[in-house]
């Protein structure tokens, strides 16, 4: 499994507008220079992520974005669904259709499965992604 470069570049995003958590707001162009993102790529995330309820926007003379709750309170989960939808390993769930789904003995199983995932994504607050740590 690997997220998708959307999911990718919103997670790092979120954790460079956490470390200006207490330092006011940021602009998505600030975002963009502190991360190397392309501007567009950041204007286009910044929009899911408020959508989402992940960034706030705050309009006029010192306005900006900032983190719309704690960031011990937003989740890996989070930022991933707010791009990717809701996590899940296989089409099948969706409801989408199998040539196989009559047959299958695993698919009543996926569910179990995804929320797994979801809940070891879940574990990880944005906090401790915005550490910063030395690149090995």
């Amino acid at each position: 499994m690997r997220l998708s470069n959307l999911a990718d570049y919103a997670v790092v995003t979120m954790s460079q507008a956490a470390r200006h958590c207490g330092g006011g707001r940021v602009s998505a162009s600030d975002l963009a220079a502190e991360t190397g993102l392309p501007a567009p790529t950041v204007q286009k995330l910044v929009s899911k992520l408020v959508g989402a309820g992940l960034l706030r926007s705050v309009r006029g003379a010192g306005g900006g974005l900032q983190l719309a709750r704690p960031a011990a309170a937003i989740s890996l989960a989070d930022i991933v669904e707010a791009v990717e939808g809701p996590i899940a390993l296989t089409a099948c769930i969706e409801g989408t259709e199998c040539v196989v789904e009559h047959e299958c003995r695993i698919r009543p199983h996926w569910p179990m499965v995804n929320e797994a995932l979801r809940g070891a994504l879940a574990g990880i607050p944005l906090t401790q992604l915005a550490q910063e740590k030395e690149v090995a």
